[in-house]
């Protein structure tokens, strides 16, 4: 049940039941940003497949305690994660109207430099990109949640991104993970909290997209994210 481009629309949404968006099941297990951050050659990268710099897998960091954020996004402003990764750039325009709860997670933990120097740990084709765990395994988070009801005609389609979260937990509820839709209308239920949508390097994301992985959905040559900076207007 893991390679859903071969599944019908019902397998695909226990598939993505069963492996929670990338959320192992074992509950409360978090991890810090990692203790040292891999870095290329600043002059010459090598170069891996599809056009992504050839990087070190980043280390597991430990659990991090950190508090929920306070923050709510202003729905007046505009609020834009640039997102830079080994395979290139591409931006997330922050829905801070349906989602400022959500959002002002995502921003407060990417000013805190969480981000920085983690992974996409989880690529599935014609499906989702997933990353933001610190542990690197689907099973961690930043040591909080945040619950928020996501819109009742949210439509999972083709740059979406969103909040991953356990097959237990409650519709609405995130942590750091978050993944970015690649397939077309993909069919899943209102239950993964918004975040926003990508209006800037959607080839990038592709490109991530269709990368080789191994049986556990992992790329087969690490996916940086090298860093994410939030501009507000």
């Amino acid at each position: 049940m893991r390679r859903l481009p071969l599944l019908t629309v019902l397998a695909l949404c226990c598939a993505l039941a069963l492996a929670a968006c990338g959320s192992s099941s074992k509950k409360g297990s978090a991890a810090a940003t990692p203790s040292a951050t891999p870095s290329a050659s600043a002059s010459a990268p090598a170069a891996g497949k599809a056009g992504c710099e050839k990087v070190a897998a980043p280390r597991p960091g430990t659990a991090p305690k950190l508090s929920k954020p306070k923050l709510e996004l202003d729905p007046a402003k505009t609020y834009v994660a640039q997102v830079v990764t080994s395979c290139g750039e591409f931006d997330i325009t922050l829905d801070a109207k349906r989602a400022p709860l959500t959002g002002g997670s995502f921003v407060t933990l990417a000013r805190k430099r969480f981000y920085d120097g983690l992974s996409f740990h989880r690529i599935v084709s014609g499906f989702v990109i997933q990353g933001g765990d610190p542990k690197g395994d689907g099973s961690g988070g930043p040591g909080y949640s945040v619950v928020e009801k996501p819109p009742a005609d949210l439509s999972y389609s083709k740059g979406i991104v969103a909040m991953a979260k356990t097959q237990i937990e409650a519709p609405g509820t995130s942590g750091s993970q978050f993944f970015v839709v690649t397939g077309e209308d993909t069919p899943l239920p209102p239950e993964y909290a918004l975040l926003g949508k990508v209006t800037k390097g959607q080839d990038v994301v592709d490109k991530i997209g269709v990368l080789q992985v191994g049986p556990d959905e992992k790329p087969t040559e690490p996916v940086l994210i090298r860093q994410i900076r939030i501009q507000e207007k």
